[in-house]
């Protein structure tokens, strides 16, 4: 579970509820899967750049 919740957001408004990286419509799973994929933190900024890299440490830190 995160404890820094200001990183995540879930809205009905966004994404009907899926948890998303604050501030954006990338969803949390999306991360997750190119790391499971074997893709890289760069890889996935790269392809998502509304998403800083300070969100994706802070959520990988707590997890």
């Amino acid at each position: 579970m995160v404890k820094d919740a200001s990183i995540i957001s879930i809205s009905p408004e966004i994404m009907s509820c899926i948890p998303v990286f604050l501030g954006t419509k990338v969803p949390i799973q999306t991360l997750l899967d190119y790391l499971k994929g074997g893709e890289s933190i760069d890889y996935f900024l790269g392809g998502f750049p509304t998403v800083t890299r300070e969100q994706v440490m802070i959520l990988l830190e707590e997890n």
